[in-house]
Parts: structure tokens; C-alpha cells; sequence
């Protein structure tokens, strides 16, 4: 098992990068490796919804199948990966300075298929490639944050 975890803070309220990120459709704006989401659920939004999200890291490409466990608004968003690549991931929302800047967390526990590398890749893809894409999913995320009103 691979953990990875990625932090920044922002130029934002909580509640600015929260709307930011309910959105679960609207992540492959801000996420690299995150092609398309496509809901397998009626609701999309809130603890219970499924989706299924292809993902693509340099020549490998693959559909992650999630489903949302936590959901505090304005706090936290946490899923359990299904698919190929099994595990959890968890948002958390922090506010610093009063309400008027933000940290933002992003946790994963992760399990790679053999063919994917197993153990060996976990340890080889999670601490070097996927922290290094997702520093540059929140620098995106950043953005769209900092400029929502």
C-alpha cells in the first residue's frame, strides 16, 4: 500500500474551495490526470454517490471506479477506490488566518494491481509520480479557487 499526501494553501476562504470541489464532475478541470468523470448514480453529490473516473499517467490508462464515504461541506470529502487501483482518498478543508486563507489536504492510501508493479510500483509510482501530479493538481486547483466568489 501506497500513502501519498499533498497539502497547499490558498488565498481563499474555506467555503470558496469548497465550491471548488463539490463539484466532483467539474474535477477534471483541475486534476491532470483526470480525463473525464461520468456518474454511475443518480445523485452526484454527498456519501453513497458512485462514478467511475478515466485516468491517465503518461502511457497508462484506466478507468478508477469511486464512491463518496464522507461528505462535511465546507470540511471534508472522502472515496473509496474500487477499480483497478484499490483504497481511500480524503479531502480536508482547514482554515487559517481567521476564515480568510485555506489549507487544502489530500490523502490517499492506495493499492496497485501486479501488473501495474504491486508493491514495487506503489512504492516507485505513488511517493514520486503521482505526488509529483498532484502538486500540480492543486497548484491548478489554486487557481480556480482563489478565483471563485
Amino acid at each position: 500500500m501506497t500513502r501519498i499526501h499533498v497539502t497547499a494553501d490558498y488565498d481563499a476562504p474555506p467555503d470558496a474551495v469548497w465550491r471548488t470541489v463539490e463539484e466532483v464532475d467539474a474535477h477534471v478541470e483541475w486534476m491532470g490526470d483526470a480525463e473525464t468523470i461520468r456518474f454511475l448514480t443518480e445523485q452526484t453529490s454527498g456519501v453513497g454517490t458512485r462514478f467511475e473516473c478515466v485516468t491517465k499517467i503518461g502511457p497508462i490508462r484506466l478507468t478508477d471506479l469511486m464512491e463518496i464515504t464522507e461528505w462535511e461541506p465546507g470540511r471534508a470529502m472522502g472515496v473509496r477506490h474500487t477499480g483497478v487501483v484499490t483504497g481511500t482518498g480524503r479531502f480536508t478543508i482547514d482554515p487559517l488566518d481567521d476564515g480568510r486563507r485555506t489549507r487544502f489536504s489530500w490523502e490517499e492510501e492506495l493499492i496497485f494491481p501486479w501488473w501495474l508493479g504491486g508493491p514495487v510500483g506503489s512504492a516507485i509510482g505513488g511517493p514520486l509520480v503521482l505526488k509529483r501530479i498532484w502538486r500540480g493538481n492543486l497548484r491548478r486547483l489554486k487557481t480556480l479557487a482563489e478565483r471563485s466568489p
